[in-house]
């Protein structure tokens, strides 16, 4: 699915024109940082969103860390991040349009079309490794998407009957820079804390239609 998360479809591509849209026909947005709430209106632990930026690997990009636990197991929410064909990605405001591409073993293709920048499908290539519960995914058609590069992983970890996702990613394209520091509605924080919470409620309203007999991802 993919994040935009790369939730198997994709990960989170949002470019400088998701930013002036918002600037110039949404009343400049919430002005507060959005990781962070008024007093009193704290996030329990088990819901809170950790976004932080990192250094790139190569120069000019710009990368993040994003954090978050999903209250499903681990065996649940595999099956739910792994299932490349399906029709749920659309209700993600972020996704306009979700394709599931081929699945040759532990490497899939899909593709996504989002709601800002190029009107092109971004083409995802995802490697499973599902003895770790990890996922590595890379823009196969960056130029079409006029990116120079997007890649990264989504590592999942049990925590009880809960699963803590861990996802970084590499990315650079024109505005990239701006887009990461922004730090109202918008930019880069805004969107991936949206993209984050969307797939927790996600994911738990799923649950059923993932859960079952046989849990073993492998």
């Amino acid at each position: 699915m993919g994040a935009i998360l790369k939730h198997r479809t994709g990960h989170t591509t949002v470019f400088l024109a998701t930013i002036m849209a918002t600037i110039l026909f949404s009343g400049h947005g919430s002005m507060c940082s959005p990781d962070k709430l008024p007093a009193g209106r704290q996030l329990p632990e088990t819901d809170a969103v950790k976004i932080e930026r990192i250094g790139p690997q190569r120069p000019g990009g710009q990368g993040y860390q994003l954090v978050y636990r999903v209250n499903v197991p681990i065996a649940v929410y595999w099956k739910f991040k792994t299932d490349f064909d399906n029709a749920f990605l659309i209700e993600n405001k972020f996704i306009r349009d979700h394709r599931f591409i081929s699945q040759a073993g532990n490497t899939a293709i899909t593709e996504n079309k989002y709601s800002y920048g190029p009107d092109v499908f971004f083409r995802w290539q995802t490697e499973l490794s599902p003895a770790v519960h990890r996922l590595d995914f890379l823009l196969l058609n960056p130029e079409q998407c006029q990116q120079r590069y997007h890649y990264g992983f989504i590592q999942l970890a049990a925590e009880g009957q809960s699963t803590r996702v861990t996802q970084v990613a590499f990315f650079d394209f024109w505005g990239a820079s701006f887009w990461a520091h922004y730090p109202w509605q918008g930019g880069m924080r805004d969107f991936l804390d949206y993209t984050a919470r969307w797939e927790q409620a996600t994911a738990l309203r799923l649950k059923d239609r993932y859960g079952g007999a046989n849990d073993n991802p492998e």
